[in-house]
């Protein structure tokens, strides 16, 4: 089958008869589900029984946000089409809920929220469904606004699907300069069918840990390979550290006073060469013509 996000943009390809078509499959509600509680379970989060505010970007009909109240969370649901939140209230899901386009930014106070996830949605950023759209900055304004939104040393979980090497660069790319740090997370990686990906991002300073967690393997055990260079179907991690650029300062040149103007016309002339003699405007700076 194509890609969903190749066909239509996502308002429109959730139309009503396909947002309930995918609320009542069985088997995407259980796959759903298992996405779901990993990208919670990337999130570390205390282990102290309070409840925390998570962010559910592309929330769609709530079945992600299950997971998140059944884990004793509170959530705020985040997603553009309208048929798919409709079934979400019908549902009575427990979580607030927007109808908003991640693309041009999360409309939320500074520092919020305690963590995100999101399941199969970001990748839709990649793709200009409207001449309006610009991928590189949609993905800025999106990455901008969740690093404003969450408070310091929090972290999102992004499983996705990028199409190809390309996308998942320009992803990551974009995290990176918003602020975060982290990378991405392969579960099963030698596997066709189990295999995938999660963006694990940090918010907040250095001193933060802002360390990646380990993905599953088929045998059981975790692996772990931060080496960027080794075959790619067999990396299960790949750090991308934040590394912005300091800015320039700027070096102010002094300009060369009389003295020093008087002492090299000294030096030439020592050397033998025609110097123009000493007068009252030696060194003296020139108006602007105009």
């Amino acid at each position: 089958m194509s890609r969903p996000e190749l066909q239509n943009p996502p308002e429109i390809f959730y139309n009503d008869d396909e947002a309930r078509k995918y609320t009542r499959n069985s088997r995407i509600m259980e796959i759903q589900s298992e996405l779901s509680e990993r990208a919670l379970e990337l999130l570390a989060l205390p282990e102290d029984d309070v409840p925390r505010l998570l962010l559910d970007i592309g929330c769609g009909s709530g079945l992600s946000g299950e997971t998140l109240s059944e884990s004793g969370h509170q959530w705020i649901g985040l997603d553009i089409s309208q048929s798919m939140l409709d079934v979400a209230l019908e549902n009575e899901v427990k979580g607030d809920l927007l109808l908003a386009d991640m693309g041009q930014g999360l409309g939320l106070r500074s520092g919020v929220m305690d963590g995100a996830i999101s399941i199969s949605a970001v990748q839709w950023l990649c793709n200009a469904d409207k001449s309006s759209h610009n991928p590189r900055l949609r993905l800025k304004a999106f990455f901008g606004s969740l690093y404003r939104c969450l408070a310091r040393g929090a972290k999102a979980a992004f499983q996705m699907y990028p199409e190809n090497l390309d996308q998942r660069e320009l992803i990551v790319s974009s995290a990176m300069r918003a602020g975060f740090s982290g990378g991405i997370v392969v579960d099963y990686p030698n596997s066709s069918k189990k295999r995938k990906e999660y963006l694990v991002l940090t918010c907040g300073p250095p001193s933060v840990n802002t360390s990646v967690p380990e993905g599953k393997s088929e045998d059981g055990d975790s692996s772990f390979d931060d080496d960027s260079s080794g075959d790619e179907e067999n990396q299960t991690v790949s750090i991308s550290d934040r590394h912005r650029p300091r800015k320039k300062q700027r070096i102010t040149k002094k300009g060369k006073g009389r003295d020093w103007i008087l002492k090299k016309k000294e030096q030439m002339r020592r050397k033998g060469n025609v110097v123009p003699p000493d007068t009252k405007y030696t060194a003296r700076k020139r108006k602007a013509r105009f």
